[in-house]
């Protein structure tokens, strides 16, 4: 990995001169909280041999600001009115998150004006007549024992400018967004207009992928929750392939453009006999294609099951109509229907009886709740929200990296996007585990 080209600064509004009400361990008390210094660092590439060429090049390697709490905040916590909105696709999490900002900020600085937007950016917008929500902590005692998100959610741009304005109007001084790619992208825009303006509000981001893919974030919260779920739906398909003679169980997961929930899924069940991805390419037919492929598998052992990414294969759909959602973002046409009328077709052709089962469990695990794993994982990064907007920070998302939770500058991951490498461990790992080869045939 080249970092040195790798943007870290973190935009502060001013001077932070409060003293945090947050108690700390100065005193060597263990039931308190150490405080972090913007000093203290996190580097993003651990390679010892890149590090020793760093140093002997005379370069100062690449490094993260460590996440936590400051001992001087910005805000005037008796003073302040925070917001806090959720946007884009739901996925496990989402209220365990806004419970975690709520309960920190009321528990740990004293705020005590804390608004949920409704139905995401379009909340800000006057036309749209959506209500703002009190939080509290009697509001979100419960929240994380439920799916999706108790503030809505929505998709489509939205004017910056009208949502600026409405942040004037409510008097917010600090902002927490809670998406994915094209929120963090509509967040920066927002932290620009503000600047712009010359006003004191902080704008910070909480990554929300459920794929996993957001550039430089290790770990997306939710992710947990959908392999966990996904291998059940694994062991399912392999249930319903072996119980009948030349049984196959096809599974399309979530992955639009990233396979890890497929591929890590596929290395917790070890079920899985073909595994694709939108990283890598495969061929249908040919002596090496999938279709080839699964026919000699049911000779040898009379039954496969294959794991689809719902981004693999899009390149079968090139001569069709694109068409794109409220967000922009193209419409990813089914891999998985289509896998099954071509592996139905082709069997057919050849008088070769086989029973198929296809299971889409894609929307049940974007809306189910958090399983512990995630719910810990969000704690950690809501309060860390909640720390680097109190100090002041601004443009910024909370990333995990290297073990550490971190500040990550929106500009660095906005419009980027994380993948599986090729030629990396975890898909060298899934091809191990299913045997299945390249499936090209050149």
């Amino acid at each position: 990995m080249d970092s040195t080209s790798i943007l870290t600064d973190i935009p502060k509004l001013g001077k932070a001169k409060i003293p945090s009400p947050v108690q700390n361990c100065a005193k060597g008390d263990t039931n308190s909280i150490s405080f972090v210094s913007d000093d203290e660092r996190v580097l993003i590439d651990v390679s010892a041999q890149r590090l020793v060429q760093q140093f002997q090049n005379g370069q100062t390697p690449t490094s993260f600001q460590r996440a936590g709490p400051r001992s001087n905040i910005f805000f005037d916590p008796s003073k302040l009115r925070c917001a806090l909105v959720t946007c884009g696709g739901l996925c496990p999490g989402l209220n365990d998150i806004i419970r975690s900002i709520v309960l920190e900020l009321h528990w740990g600085y004293g705020v005590r004006n804390i608004y949920g937007i409704r139905y995401g950016l379009q909340g800000f917008i006057p036309q749209f007549g959506h209500d703002i929500i009190d939080l509290s902590p009697d509001a979100v005692v419960n929240i994380h024992e439920r799916g999706g998100s108790i503030l809505g959610s929505s998709r489509g741009p939205q004017d910056i400018a009208e949502i600026v304005d409405c942040l004037e109007r409510m008097n917010v001084g600090i902002l927490f967004m809670i998406g994915g790619d094209g929120t963090l992208m509509a967040a920066t825009r927002i932290a620009d207009n503000i600047r712009q303006r010359n006003l004191k509000i902080s704008v910070v981001g909480v990554p929300k992928t459920i794929d996993n893919d957001i550039y430089m974030v290790s770990r997306s919260f939710g992710f947990e929750t959908a392999v966990d779920v996904a291998t059940r739906a694994i062991m399912s398909a392999h249930n319903e392939a072996a119980g009948y003679p030349n049984g196959i169980g096809l599974l399309k997961l979530m992955g639009r453009h990233s396979g890890f929930i497929a591929a890590t899924a596929t290395l917790a069940r070890q079920d899985v006999n073909f595994v694709l991805i939108p990283e890598v390419d495969f061929d249908l037919n040919g002596p090496n294609g999938l279709l080839g492929a699964i026919e000699k598998r049911l000779a040898d052992r009379g039954h496969a099951v294959i794991v689809a990414a719902e981004g693999a294969g899009q390149r079968f759909f090139d001569d069709e109509k694109t068409e794109r959602d409220a967000s922009g973002n193209i419409k990813l046409k089914d891999i998985g229907l289509y896998l099954k009328d071509a592996i139905v077709s082709y069997f057919d052709a050849k008088n070769t009886g086989i029973t198929i089962k296809y299971i889409d469990p894609s929307y049940m695990i974007r809306s189910l709740p958090a399983n512990a794993n995630d719910r810990v994982f969000c704690n950690f990064l809501g309060r860390n929200a909640v720390h680097a907007g109190m100090a002041g920070k601004t443009n910024l998302l909370i990333g995990h990296w290297n073990n550490f939770f971190v500040h990550v500058p929106m500009q660095t991951v906005a419009g980027k996007r994380k993948q599986i490498n090729p030629k990396g461990t975890l898909w060298r790992s899934a091809l191990e585990a299913t045997g299945q080869g390249s499936l090209k045939n050149d």
